[in-house]
């Protein structure tokens, strides 16, 4: 007899950020001491007739709210058919930008894995089972944290202290804060000090607002040699004729394709020139199911993938791809705790100190996405919004 879902749960949830407030335009997080911010997000269970749940914990608002046009399409289906229910989830959101497929298929994902007793990347094809990773900051802030060139050096020596071998900037995120000349002076600071020891990023998060500020600080990450650039300005990050116009004018390679949707869309990037690393997210870009594609293309065209955030998902995804180089520990801060839900019971950490002494985490290796969860944390701080499709 073939498992078939019977009930799904979507639990949205809140948790405290203290000492994190967010930059004058109210869009990133940044430090803030004296401030709590409360951070939400979704606890979903796919229940089935086995007595196996796949869960994940994770998503956003608008994910979540496509999954009252796909949930009850689940239900009665056979979980273990991921690749049908991934197309169809596909064609019923292609008005939108089809952010509730990862959660699901994440879930999905962590049922088989359970069904058949063995972790997410063994039914990928493991590839490796330890993954380096980069300290990837919280955007800078005027509070006294990452406020000054200097201030992002000497976390950068930390971090490199610590056995990170790669370090990401984030940049000052409003109008109010951004100064060209400091992010160029910021760069420098980073190669003059870790440069030649550490892997650097830079991740402007499409703050420039002119595509001559992104050449201008491309070409200081030039100078001091940095691994890639990433997502520079105010196109968004979806422009391919952009950003093949930048990659011709740089040395520095290009990551692009966190801000477009899809396999299509990726594979347009890729095909047309547009960038040099290439992004992907279980989250995001239709789940684990959707990440692999994107993965596979890359490697087609003999490109490295970049898995976007941290998560248990990233971990085996990363876990099955050859062509990746860095799993993305985010957000860090020498005064702030990553900004994740307190909600992993047993030993799996996305916090800072989360890596061993050759600067690599573990992907984990207990069945599905081999995470326990502290689903009595989610239901004591549930915001009432708890949706049930059966």
């Amino acid at each position: 007899m073939v498992p078939t879902i019977t009930r799904i749960e979507s639990t949205e949830f809140s948790f405290p950020l203290e000492d994190t407030g967010h930059n004058p335009d109210g869009f990133s997080l940044v430090y803030e001491p004296g401030t709590t911010t409360e951070r939400k997000q979704f606890a979903l269970k796919i229940h089935t007739d086995e007595g196996i749940t796949g869960e994940y914990i994770g998503g956003n608002s608008p994910g979540a709210a496509q999954f009252n046009v796909v949930a009850d399409y689940l239900v009665g289906k056979n979980p273990l058919e991921r690749e049908r229910h991934w197309s169809e989830l596909k064609r019923a959101l292609r008005k939108y930008d089809r952010m509730g497929i990862g959660p699901m298929d994440i879930a999905l994902w962590d049922f088989a894995g359970k069904y058949y007793g063995a972790p997410i990347h063994e039914l990928l094809g493991t590839y490796r089972k330890r993954l380096p990773a980069y300290a990837s900051t919280y955007e800078a802030d005027e509070n006294g944290g990452l406020d000054s060139p200097e201030a992002y050096a000497d976390f950068a020596e930390e971090c490199l202290d610590a056995g990170y071998p790669g370090f990401k900037m984030h940049v000052w995120g409003s109008d109010e804060w951004r100064d060209i000349e400091r992010e160029i002076e910021t760069v420098h600071a980073l190669g003059e000090r870790v440069g030649d020891e550490m892997d650097l990023m830079l991740d402007p998060a499409c703050q420039y607002e002119t595509f001559a500020d992104a050449v201008k600080v491309g070409r200081a990450c030039d100078e001091e040699g940095f691994f890639w650039y990433e997502d520079p300005y105010r196109d968004g990050g979806i422009s391919q004729h952009g950003h093949k116009k930048l990659r011709e004018m740089l040395d520095t390679p290009i990551l692009q394709t966190e801000h477009i949707r899809g396999l299509e869309p990726h594979t347009d990037f890729i095909a047309n020139g547009a960038t040099d690393f290439v992004r992907a997210d279980p989250e995001y870009d239709g789940g684990i199911t959707g990440a692999m594609k994107i993965a596979r293309v890359a490697e087609g065209f003999g490109l490295d993938v970049e898995f976007h955030a941290p998560g248990p998902a990233q971990r085996h995804c990363m876990a099955a791809a050859r062509n990746a180089n860095y799993y993305e520990l985010a957000l860090v801060h020498p005064e702030l705790p990553n900004p994740i839900a307190p909600v992993y019971e047993g030993g799996y950490s996305d916090y800072i100190d989360a890596i061993d002494d050759e600067g690599t985490v573990p992907v984990p290796e207990g069945p599905g996405l081999g995470v326990d969860y502290d689903w009595d944390y989610v239901e004591a701080n549930n915001t009432g919004s708890v949706h049930v499709y059966e």
